[in-house]
């Protein structure tokens, strides 16, 4: 499939400060979002190397999460990627949290009101198994004997999706981190991700709305509401 890319967020990677991004690379294959993914865990520990233990209580940017909630939160989403991933190289189809999403917000609730280094190790640890587990899974080509029926995407995506978590909740976090940092590749990957999945997110009646709107036929709808993504 064809990887389409408003031709604003084009400009941004042909005039990227770091080495100029090809056109080709903005639709991220695996390989690719392991690198961008390393990159990212790295950037979000230099983010919490000072964390304290003041600073894991503080608000978030997110609605009732402190920041406690959204460092556990990484650590755990990382550790079902993995769990995922490690059960396929045997051969088995696990889900990332078996116990559904009861067991994800426990796993949070548990972990966010700890002691701000061992939160931190905890989620060293947690990026070093994922990225372990990329590895082997690369030697594989990423290739699997189990059905890939058992998730919402498949095996491969895994560090698309981890690329997504890291970035937006490195930024959630409101420690200094922005969505201005985010790497250009990264916002175009994300760009035309949502882009393709907006018509799937308009109430009925809209679509017409934001056509007129985009094609100025009509002012921006402002009022636009959409859909969980």
């Amino acid at each position: 499939m064809r990887c389409s890319i408003p031709t604003s967020v084009r400009r941004r990677l042909l005039s990227a400060d770091s080495a100029t991004v090809a056109w080709h690379d903005a639709c991220v294959d695996t390989s690719r979002a392991v690198e961008l993914c390393l990159s990212a865990h790295r950037r979000v520990l230099k983010t919490l190397a000072d964390l304290d233990d003041d600073t894991v209580r503080q608000p978030s940017l997110l609605p009732d999460w402190t920041v406690g909630h959204v460092v556990t939160h990484l650590a755990r989403n990382a550790d079902g990627h993995a769990r995922r991933l490690e059960a396929a190289l045997r051969g088995e189809d696990v889900k990332r949290y078996p116990g559904g999403e009861a067991q994800r917000e426990r796993e949070i609730e548990e972990g966010h009101a700890r002691p701000a280094q061992v939160m931190v190790e905890d989620l060293r640890t947690s990026q070093e198994r994922l990225e372990d587990v990329w590895r082997r899974c690369a030697e594989r080509g990423w290739t699997f004997d189990v059905p890939d029926r058992d998730d919402d995407w498949p095996l491969p995506d895994s560090p698309k999706r981890r690329l997504r978590e890291t970035e937006l909740h490195h930024s959630d976090m409101g420690l200094g981190y922005t969505p201005q940092d985010w790497p250009a590749e990264y916002v175009a990957w994300e760009l035309a991700t949502q882009l393709r999945a907006l018509p799937g997110r308009l109430q009925p009646g809209d679509d017409l709305r934001l056509l007129t709107g985009l094609t100025g036929r009509a002012p921006w709808p402002s009022t636009l509401e959409l859909g969980p993504w």
